[in-house]
């Protein structure tokens, strides 16, 4: 198949996500496709007569790596001073041309569901989670009162605005973070009250209104969801601090066990509630979902990622090889189970 691998774009993760599409587009590659490597924000770079002469033009996938730093966006928008948004002239009339689109982009215009849905009305087909489902789990206020109406355990939580003259909170300690973000970006951990003015401005840099919850105490497991099934629980274990940006990003930094060291019990209630997160926020194809374990065995869900990272070394990836489906087994079943949705 004619393949866009879409990546980049104007999100705090444009750095993960190209090196995400990257490893993607390899292994699609490997499986006999011609997938070409796309930036949302800067479109296809180089010259080409019609859209579909992209797919046997040969392959450019030098976009960038990951720095410690977040991405400085105001430069990238200078970097394309067309006026035309926060997509690239050449991106619709090309994927319309593709026999898929894979979606590689992480956090917002990619994971929000904003790219799915106008997708949707060109009628172009994309891998993962539809616009809807995107949407609801993107917005961690919205799917933290799904969580509870389906009873699935998760902190208690609260949103707080920019516009608010005194914002409430929920006690301390508690986790302030952007409401959509992603990758940690703009996340705090707040021991005492003398702090939270603090990390609400950190995050309000990122968003005009931010979720503050409850502190959870206790072991950070994800577990993957695909074709239906829940993979093996991943554990992480941070040697320094809480699971932000650099910690997950730059080697050596985090420890990850996979298959967790965790009684079968809670296991299989992280696997049966990952399930159930899946089910309550109208997810397709594949998810990865946080969860932190407490010391009495309760497993709190934080939030689902539709579009988690894609590198072999990332965390759902790691899953799924522990459950005996390698890498480019993974990139296949995420394919084949999208295209089911056409049928």
């Amino acid at each position: 198949m004619n393949i866009i691998v879409l990546c980049g774009g104007l999100s705090r993760e444009r750095d993960v996500s190209i090196i995400s599409g990257r490893h993607a587009a390899a292994a699609l590659r490997q499986l006999g496709h011609r997938a070409v490597l796309m930036d949302l924000f800067y479109g296809y770079t180089l010259p080409y007569e019609k859209p579909e002469d992209v797919f046997t033009a040969g392959y450019y996938d030098d976009l960038g790596g990951i720095s410690e730093q977040v991405p400085d966006l105001d430069a990238v928008m200078k970097s394309r001073p067309d006026g035309l948004g926060r997509m690239g002239r050449n991106v619709l009339e090309i994927c319309a041309k593709a026999d898929l689109v894979f979606m590689a982009l992480h956090g917002e215009d990619g994971e929000d569901g904003k790219v799915q849905a106008m997708f949707e009305l060109a009628g172009i087909r994309y891998t993962g989670t539809g616009s809807l489902g995107s949407a609801l789990a993107m917005n961690k206020g919205v799917a933290k009162q799904l969580f509870e109406k389906n009873g699935i355990l998760t902190p208690h939580g609260i949103t707080v605005r920019r516009t608010d003259a005194a914002p409430a909170d929920v006690g301390f300690p508690c986790v302030v973070k952007p409401r959509s973000g992603g990758s940690s970006v703009g996340t705090s951990v707040v021991q005492k009250r003398e702090d939270y003015a603090a990390a609400l401005a950190f995050a309000f840099q990122y968003e005009d209104t931010v979720l503050v919850e409850q502190y959870i105490r206790g072991r950070e497991c994800d577990v993957g969801v695909i074709a239906g099934q829940a993979l093996p629980a991943i554990e992480i274990c941070p040697k320094s601090g809480f699971f932000d940006y650099k910690n997950k990003y730059q080697e050596g930094m985090t420890d990850e066990y996979c298959p967790a060291d965790l009684p079968e019990a809670i296991e299989q209630l992280l696997r049966q509630q990952a399930l159930k997160v899946f089910d309550a926020l109208m997810l397709e194809v594949y998810a990865r979902m946080d969860f932190i374990v407490d010391d009495q065995g309760r497993a709190w869900c934080l939030e689902a990622n539709t579009l988690p990272g894609l590198t072999p070394a990332s965390l759902m990836p790691k899953e799924a090889a522990a459950a005996g489906m390698p890498y480019n087994e993974f990139i296949r079943t995420i394919v084949l189970q999208s295209l089911k949705k056409y049928e």
